[in-house]
């Protein structure tokens, strides 16, 4: 494993991190109205676009497959964020307290991955970036069944090992972007 792998993981979601903090610059914490299913509703919306971009191979909105990658990863962060937010917590976070909860779901999402990239010895840099949408799509769909059973599992991993799995997921597919330079 590289830390050239690294490299573009912690380029990539500088740019989401980037992009979240100026819409909360903007619309504040807005997005904590948001019922867990509303957000994968989201993440469903974003995942579903790309992958008819994919199969269309056109767009009629001038906006790319690139920021809707960038929208699942700050609308899972989102998503991991209301898990650990108690019901009653306020709409609106300050603005220390919503970057130090980003942060800590991209820190722990990027350990992960630099757990799984080591047992699977990168095998996303061989795999096609539809596969990389259709893995989100079931993650998405394995998150609304979870969602559908009020959170209980009998066997699986819970909510936010998905949506750090789509995180990464989503993250790989921006690196391959950046690699073929679109």
């Amino acid at each position: 494993m590289s830390n050239h792998t690294f490299e573009q993981y912690l380029k990539e979601t500088t740019t989401c991190r980037r992009l979240f903090l100026k819409k909360n610059k903007d619309y504040g914490t807005a997005w904590r109205i948001l019922r867990p299913t509303s957000l994968t509703d989201q993440l469903f919306i974003k995942a579903k676009r790309i992958r008819g971009i994919e199969i269309k191979g056109s767009m009629r909105i001038n906006e790319g497959v690139k920021s809707e990658y960038i929208g699942l990863v700050n609308y899972c962060i989102m998503a991991l964020i209301q898990l650990e937010l108690p019901k009653e917590a306020s709409l609106e976070l300050p603005e220390a307290e919503v970057i130090a909860l980003y942060d800590k779901y991209h820190d722990s999402t990027f350990e992960l991955m630099k757990d799984k990239n080591h047992d699977y010895g990168e095998a996303w840099r061989d795999m096609r970036r539809s596969s990389l949408t259709d893995l989100i799509l079931m993650k998405i769909f394995r998150v609304k069944q979870i969602e559908d059973n009020e959170g209980a599992t009998l066997v699986s991993e819970g909510l936010d090992a998905n949506y750090q799995d789509i995180i990464n997921y989503a993250v790989f597919a921006l690196i391959k972007i950046a690699e073929e330079g679109e």
